[in-house]
């Protein structure tokens, strides 16, 4: 018999389907789990429309689609021309004050938008200190002897946004200047390009991967906010599912609304992954080095060191001083027994939150660990995309099937017993720590998959020929050495559920109010000094993690 003769036989072996690992199996549940009040938003949106979301459509949806759009341009050009500012002075400038300003200039990422909408509401309004000190000074009788800028505008909220989230793009941007070649920027000096011809034609463009990444994450967190929008009388997505689903009551109209809120989520970060697959760059490697930044002086010293230290007391010295005034003034009636409970109450929310979203960070990230295969790793990824989606689309993602599942649970045990169990998960603790975990959960996952990356393999190997299953090399050789970064991501996530305002105000239980729903009760009735012992509360407790960010940052690099 010749090989041209030979044929294929088809084996008659069955197909055997080979088991996923436990691991997996732990993986894809948590992915699917996390997943969950996304795709319930998304189910719901194809339900028959109601008459609330055709009034909404009619009449207020293409302002929600106007303001938005316009929050994220002007909130975009704010962010991107701070923070690229101040990482370009900082980071290639030599002027007195710049090793401070490096880490002072993410300070103000601790302060929430909404506390300084109220203190710069409470100082800049009519019968604030400034308006009345205007008034004396100039004579002035009434508003209509002067113009002065109304802060509870669009262009307000646009401020305020840029001044807290501008930090964002100065962190990447500035890491992005650190890390690129002496010999790039050496080459544009020599062919005569001045500082500011080589910031434009050379460092920018290398950057904008950074930029890109930056900005996007200061639009997110743009499209999450609910205290200031809401306080400024700024429609927005969040604003509106928050009146459709409390003051209306339509689930399904709030569950519609939402989708279109992800919708613009999905066009973002759609924009921000081109962005950043077109602006590849490769440069020879090689650190920047001290000795090559330009010498500033005289005005141009001046000029540098006013635009870095601006952003940093508007952002947080003023306000956070205002508040600290207010403090002291209302001392005694501030720290009462209800502080101590609200206190108590976040503490709680966020302890547990925290140690939770740190377990199953841990979870997926030795998961993807042991299992390279690509449904592993997507599922990893589809795990992290709650940081995405604005707290009040996940509140109502998280309130419809646990409203279906209280109902169907009562039913049945009314049809079969007799007895009516309520709501079992609606409205609880269990229901909001589940929406922080699903909100949050991408920010303790890139802290211990940073720390896992660290760890090189072959430990991994020495502990299996020891005999340690994964899961006794994970308890025995890992943790010990992810302690840092178990730390850290435990307070990233305490710090983002402390200050957390719109899935707190749809979840929460009866009751239950935590500092950053005080804090917005008080404001919103114009009680902003009994306010004011919660706002440093929180703001204190704020400044925690990003102290920690700034030394870690300046810290490796203080030879720089």
């Amino acid at each position: 018999m010749t090989i041209a003769n030979l044929k294929p036989t088809r084996s008659t072996r069955p197909v055997r389907w080979v088991m996923p690992s436990g691991w997996t199996v732990v993986v894809l549940a948590i992915a699917a789990l996390m997943l969950s009040p996304v795709l319930a938003v998304g189910i719901s949106a194809f339900g028959n429309s109601s008459d609330v979301w055709q009034h909404l459509t009619a009449t207020v949806l293409p302002l929600y689609v106007k303001n938005s759009l316009v929050l994220m341009v002007g909130v975009g050009l704010g962010v991107l021309g701070l923070g690229t500012s101040t990482a370009w002075l900082v980071t290639m400038c030599q002027f007195p004050g710049r090793r401070i300003l490096e880490w002072a200039l993410l300070l103000p990422l601790a302060a929430p938008a909404y506390l300084l909408a109220y203190t710069y509401t409470d100082l800049l309004e009519y019968f604030g200190p400034v308006q009345t000190a205007l008034r004396t000074w100039f004579g002035w009788q009434s508003a209509t002897d002067y113009w002065f800028p109304n802060m509870r505008s669009l262009g307000g909220a646009i401020l305020l946004f840029s001044l807290v989230l501008y930090p964002y793009v100065y962190m990447l941007v500035r890491v992005a200047f650190l890390e690129q070649s002496l010999c790039t920027l050496e080459a544009s000096r020599s062919l005569g390009c001045n500082p500011w011809r080589s910031f434009w034609t050379v460092a920018l463009p290398l950057a904008r991967p950074a930029i890109a990444a930056g900005t996007a994450l200061a639009l997110m967190e743009t499209l999450n906010d609910f205290g200031t929008v809401e306080y400024f009388s700024v429609p927005t997505f969040t604003t509106g599912i928050y009146r459709t689903w409390l003051g209306m009551g339509d689930r399904a109209a709030a569950a519609q609304l939402s989708t279109v809120a992800l919708a613009f989520i999905v066009v973002l970060i759609t924009l921000e992954r081109v962005s950043r697959r077109q602006a590849r760059y490769y440069q020879a490697a090689g650190r920047h080095q001290s000795g090559s930044r330009y010498e500033l002086g005289g005005i141009r010293a001046a000029a540098a060191l006013l635009i870095c230290v601006l952003p940093i007391v508007l952002g947080l010295l003023l306000p956070g001083w205002l508040l600290v005034q207010m403090t002291l003034r209302t001392l005694d009636t501030a720290l009462n027994d209800t502080f101590f409970t609200l206190a108590k109450h976040s503490l709680i929310l966020s302890g547990l939150s925290a140690l939770l979203a740190v377990m199953l960070s841990v979870m997926l990230a030795y998961g993807a660990r042991l299992q390279r295969g690509r449904l592993v790793q997507w599922g990893v990824q589809a795990a992290a995309l709650g940081y995405a989606i604005p707290g009040a689309v996940i509140a109502v993602g998280v309130m419809v099937p646990l409203g279906q599942f209280d109902n169907a649970v009562d039913g049945w045990m009314r049809s079969q017993f007799g007895i009516s169990t309520g709501l079992l998960l609606s409205g609880t603790i269990a229901g909001l720590i589940f929406a922080y975990l699903v909100r949050f959960l991408a920010v303790a996952l890139g802290s211990v998959d940073a720390g896992l990356t660290k760890i090189r393999p072959t430990l991994d190997d020495a502990a299996r020929s020891l005999g340690y299953s994964p899961t006794q090399t994970l308890t025995h050789v890992h943790a010990p050495l992810l302690g840092g970064s178990l730390l850290t991501a435990a307070v990233l996530v305490f710090v983002d559920v402390m200050k957390e305002l719109p899935a707190t105000l749809v979840i929460r239980p009866f009751n239950f109010d935590t500092l950053a729903i005080r804090v917005f009760q008080y404001a919103s009735d114009e009680r902003l000094a009994e306010a004011s012992a919660p706002a440093i509360a929180i703001l204190l407790v704020g400044l925690l993690p990003v102290i920690l960010l700034s030394w870690r940052i300046a810290h490796p690099r203080s030879g720089v």
